[in-house]
């Protein structure tokens, strides 16, 4: 499974963004999706997940703040963003989790929150 995420872009503090995530290939059926973050100088470290049902898991940093979706039909995942931080800034990733190995990370999607 190729996974591309996408959506990034640079926010003010306080701002909202939605990436996205899209899967293709062959055997598309992960169970549970995460979204995945990784900072400058720090590990990569799941910020939300979602079961193909509709359950959600969230990090205390992007409790009230993030919702994560998924679209079964479209083999897509997507993360809404809001009052967004500084510290929100990463690279964000999309995967299976908790995470196999089996599919690569990809480049993932740069969201920078700067005034």
């Amino acid at each position: 499974v190729q996974l591309q995420a996408s959506g990034g872009g640079l926010v003010q503090p306080g701002g909202s963004l939605r990436v996205s995530c899209a899967a293709s290939g062959s055997g598309i059926s992960i169970n549970v999706m995460g979204w995945y973050r990784q900072a400058p100088g720090k590990s990569r470290r799941l910020v939300a997940s979602i079961t193909r049902d509709g359950k959600t898991y969230y990090a205390d940093s992007a409790k009230g703040r993030f919702t994560i979706s998924r679209d079964n039909a479209k083999n897509m995942v997507f993360l809404q963003m809001n009052n967004l931080k500084p510290e929100d800034t990463a690279v964000y990733y999309c995967n299976d989790w908790p995470y196999t190995g089996i599919n690569s990370w990809g480049q993932g999607t740069q969201v920078t929150v700067s005034s």
